[in-house]
């Protein structure tokens, strides 16, 4: 058994891992440069001792699988130990970082910097025990696939039984550690959470923990229903019911934000950071607008006139609102959907500078737009709305002729 579900752990986790991190990785720096550029510049030494964890990791699944029995048990379960505290260690350093994403832990971290102050906190250890339960229900859930091939009854059922014991018990506790977690969000998250997320969405995370705990009580009292395929299957359901929602919605709660509260999601730096050296931009984009502030926006857009607005306001949606929203009718939230087919310009252009031009939604970015840019952004979003509408293209030069609504 031990053989197995190591050998099911290095193909998923490790094989796998190494496929898809490397992508993983490219795609955030793409989408989220300065986002990821603050996570590395604030814990560059705690990248570098994760690594240390990994190596051991890698090392460490190996030997437990090409070792059984060919040590002692009493070494096999030393490697195994050594191997559960680097993972464990590894989880402490990504969920340090993942909780600064949310907020750093002290507020003193503003204003005097330093790795610690951004680390640890409240919700840095509220997370840590939700996910420690819960990687013990994934441990009893994969477990399955591996037991679920056992051919000794006796033996099936013994190892179906703990992991079932297992899975209960860890499906209860990250449930009443996630009441938890949510305790220790910011407020501005609590109030995302509260208005923001579907109404459903509380529901179906008891709908999901419920079921898996009905799953395994079903495996306690009847092992026998434990088979490959089926584990498989609520392997995939977990995954996709379980992880995927709980991960799309902590995405959610840190917005406007993508980085410790102070890197807008659209890569607006939207705070002072004394204790780093960091100056909020908002003042730049105030005084200049937001084209001529922003480094990858062609040169003949920086100024919007009548002859560019709507590749303008285009190049405006790419940067301020792609991160979160879609720009054409499908995919995440797209922009279209949140104005309601209006084809009024103007009324457009009121919205946009008192959703963003203010910063007094809660959940969007602070984005003083200009009157012409304002204007612009407006003119595209009403166009996306418009019928066959074809998207502008970005022209080799622009005429200087002032906009004139």
């Amino acid at each position: 058994f031990i053989k197995k579900y190591g050998l099911f752990l290095l193909v998923f986790s490790y094989v796998l891992g190494s496929i898809t991190v490397p992508g993983i990785w490219y795609s955030t720096t793409v989408a989220s440069p300065r986002g990821i550029s603050a996570l590395i510049h604030s814990f560059v030494w705690k990248w570098a001792t994760e690594w240390v964890f990994f190596v051991i990791e890698v090392v460490g699944v190996y030997m437990i699988i090409y070792l059984v029995g060919k040590v002692d048990r009493a070494t096999h379960l030393r490697i195994s130990i050594i191997f559960g505290i680097a993972s464990y260690g590894t989880m402490l350093i990504i969920i340090g970082i993942l909780s600064f994403m949310m907020w750093p832990g002290k507020p003193e971290w503003f204003t005097e910097g330093g790795y610690l102050n951004g680390f640890y906190g409240a919700n840095t250890f509220a997370q840590l025990a939700m996910r420690t339960a819960f990687m013990f229900t994934m441990t009893a859930v994969v477990g399955g696939v591996v037991a679920g091939a056992i051919k000794d009854a006796a033996f099936k059922k013994e190892i179906t039984r703990k992991l079932a014991l297992l899975g209960m018990v860890s499906t209860v506790a990250g449930g009443l550690l996630l009441q938890w977690y949510m305790a220790t969000l910011p407020e501005s998250a609590q109030v995302i959470a509260e208005n923001r997320l579907p109404e459903w969405f509380a529901m179906s995370l008891v709908v999901t923990l419920g079921g898996i705990f009905a799953w395994f009580a079903a495996t306690w009292l009847q092992p026998r229903l434990l088979t490959p395929s089926i584990a498989m299957g609520m392997t995939v359901a977990v995954l996709v019911f379980g992880l995927w929602p709980e991960e799309v919605a902590r995405e959610s709660l840190r917005k406007p934000y993508v980085a410790g509260q102070y890197v807008y999601s659209n890569q607006v730096i939207a705070r002072d950071v004394p204790g780093l050296g960091i100056a909020s931009e908002i003042p730049l984009i105030e005084r200049q607008g937001f084209l001529p502030s922003q480094v990858f926006v062609p040169d003949n857009l920086r100024e919007v006139t009548a002859h560019n607005a709507l590749e303008a306001g285009r190049s405006l949606a790419l940067t301020t609102c792609s991160n979160c929203h879609s720009l054409s009718p499908t995919g995440m939230r797209p922009l279209a959907n949140y104005f309601g087919g209006n084809s009024d310009v103007a009324m457009v252009k009121t919205y946009l500078q008192g959703a963003l031009g203010t910063g007094n939604t809660i959940y969007m970015p602070h984005i003083p737009l200009n009157d012409d840019e304002a204007y612009a952004l407006a003119r595209f979003i009403v166009s996306l709305n418009a019928p066959a509408s074809p998207q502008p293209v970005v022209r080799t030069a622009a005429a200087a002729a002032p906009i004139k609504e």
